[in-house]
């Protein structure tokens, strides 16, 4: 091959491969007239730290790539008035702008979903779901509502009416909750009087009548017709008026990865009870027989997993404190045995303490009455073996010390006879002893201890035990 057909083939091939890959960015799904994403994040479940933690990485991650926008396909039974506020802050003060989408059909955003469908620039949900019932969970959990019964909840007319809170801080509560959510409305320009309604009368709206009632900005059935309707929408976000360009752009879907999702099982407070308890029985056992490793490393690293999840969680300190009271009780029981004493007070003062932890009425972080009912029985049933062991203990002839030593037969290895019957070694429990007794002895003849003064023990004939 000449030279000149060797350059010429070089840049056909070249030429080849620029054409492939102008061909291959020309083609690529989602290309935008900014180059940039749609960043999609899935809030599932219950909104607790785990949720936030999620969130935080992600809306990071989305403002250092640049994404276009942000998009939280939603859909929660509510969370921790705590976590809910986190995440608010985050979208009030994220430079991306951000979407809140609920979805699929028959989801919802009810409570903490409602006061973050609220805050984001943008609002839409899909058909068939719903959002509201936005009451403080501390306002109606347990009993009857504010301690007032339905007939004086409705006017003349039947009509339902704001519930008044019936103490101080129920008040406080309320109160703060409607100026949040109120705040919210104003700042996005959203209905404020079904706002207040969505908080102290629990109302709730489907996708149509919040559309309707301009809670949402738009109806869609999918991700790609959220960002098809949004496109245009001038939204305020970072101290700057934007106007979305989310037509055709492209979509990143990022899920929850196993940090949030690990997370999110401990700091449930079902699970942080179990490992507390595994813990605390896995120390119990390596004490009690040292060196066997296994139960002591695992019942360490659940405890402090256990109490990590507990500093997450916005808990009754009374609850942590009978909780605490009980374990320590139950700890006792196995190493100061009071015959059940002990064991049966610590497991009362930790059935009380793991009913009053947290808050009843907080979705997706209420205490199963069935995790508490396994805890128990587990308590109740290793606190009668450890009573049963003390009173089998206590019954059975001592096996250690002098105490054991008495009425041991032992055997002369030599005998010095002299005053009184002399003296020698004897051979009892693999040990040799120095003996002395009151009658003469042999070598090799059977003898049982009767005292024992140091190192030495009083010996009389085996035979005076048949007479």
């Amino acid at each position: 091959m000449s030279a000149g057909s060797w350059i010429s083939s070089r840049l056909a091939l070249w030429l080849m491969a620029l054409a492939f890959g102008a061909a291959v960015l020309a083609l690529a799904p989602g290309e935008a007239q900014n180059g940039r994403t749609a960043v999609v994040l899935h809030m599932d479940g219950a909104i607790g730290p785990a949720t936030v933690d999620y969130f935080s990485r992600e809306l990071e991650s989305a403002r250092e790539r640049d994404a276009a926008v942000i998009v939280i396909r939603m859909d929660t039974p509510g969370g921790l008035v705590t976590s809910m506020r986190e995440i608010i802050r985050e979208i009030l003060a994220s430079p991306v702008p951000i979407i809140t989408y609920v979805a699929p059909s028959g989801a919802r955003a009810a409570s903490a979903g409602t006061y973050i469908v609220y805050a984001s620039h943008v609002a839409a949900m899909a058909p068939g779901t719903h959002l509201g019932a936005a009451t403080p969970v501390q306002l109606g959990g347990g009993g009857l509502p504010f301690g007032r019964d339905d007939k004086e909840d409705k006017d003349e007319d039947g009509e339902d009416q704001p519930r008044r809170p019936a103490n101080a801080s129920e008040a406080k509560a309320m109160e703060d909750s409607v100026a949040y959510i109120i705040s919210l409305a104003e700042l996005r320009d959203r209905n404020v009087e079904w706002a207040e309604k969505a908080v102290r009368q629990a109302a709730t709206l489907s996708s149509a009548g919040a559309i309707k009632e301009n809670v949402i900005d738009f109806v869609a059935d999918s991700i790609e017709d959220v960002l098809d309707q949004a496109d245009g929408m001038q939204v305020s976000a970072g101290g700057r008026e934007i106007v979305l360009e989310t037509r055709g752009i492209a979509i990143e879907h990022v899920e929850p990865d196993w940090r949030t999702r690990l997370l999110s099982a401990i700091t449930n407070p079902n699970v942080a009870l179990i490992l507390m308890m595994i813990g605390i029985y896995g120390l119990i056992f390596e004490f009690l027989n040292p060196g066997a490793l296994y139960p002591g490393t695992i019942g360490a690293i659940s405890l402090l997993i256990g109490l990590y999840a507990l500093a997450a969680l916005p808990v009754n300190i009374a609850g942590v404190g009978l909780i605490v009271l009980g374990l320590a009780l139950m700890v006792a029981e196995a190493f100061a045995p009071s015959f059940g004493v002990l064991g049966i007070g610590g497991v009362v003062a930790f059935v009380l303490g793991a009913t009053i932890l947290v808050e009843p009425g907080i979705p997706g972080f209420e205490i199963a009455w069935q995790v508490v009912a396994v805890v128990t029985v587990t308590s109740i049933a290793l606190t009668a073996l450890i009573a049963h062991l003390a009173f089998s203990s206590h019954r059975r002839k001592i096996e250690t010390g002098e105490h054991w030593m008495i009425g041991a037969k032992a055997t002369v290895q030599d005998w010095d006879a002299g005053k009184g019957g002399g003296q020698g070694h004897v051979f009892v429990h693999g040990e040799r002893w120095q003996a002395v007794s009151g009658a003469p002895l042999e070598k090799g003849q059977q003898v049982r201890i009767t005292g024992i003064d140091g190192l030495t023990v009083t010996v009389e004939p085996h035979e005076a035990e048949t007479t």
